[in-house]
């Protein structure tokens, strides 16, 4: 259970960081995360979208499943607090 808390705190913050951000730190959040994908295909080979839509819906959820979605919410939220400057404030 304290994974899953864990998830729903990090897609929490994603939300809270995509809506402070403004157009042109998500554009540069954009490039980032497609240079780091480019990067990661020339390396390992091609990511079928398709696949990573099926995840992304999936109600089944395993252990590598859920790796891989905390990973991508993990991977959002540092390219997302690089682009806005490295400030998180949160209400109180």
């Amino acid at each position: 259970m304290v994974d899953r808390l864990t998830f729903d705190q990090a897609y929490e913050l994603t939300d809270m960081l995509i809506n402070k951000a403004t157009k042109a730190q998500l554009a540069e959040c954009a490039r980032l995360l497609a240079l780091n994908l480019a990067h990661h295909q020339i390396k390992q080979g091609e990511i079928p979208v398709d696949q990573t839509l099926a995840l992304l819906r999936s109600f089944e959820r395993s252990e590598e499943h859920f790796n891989l979605l905390m990973e991508g919410m993990l991977n959002l939220i540092g390219v997302l607090v690089n682009v806005s400057g490295g400030v998180i404030q949160t209400k109180h």
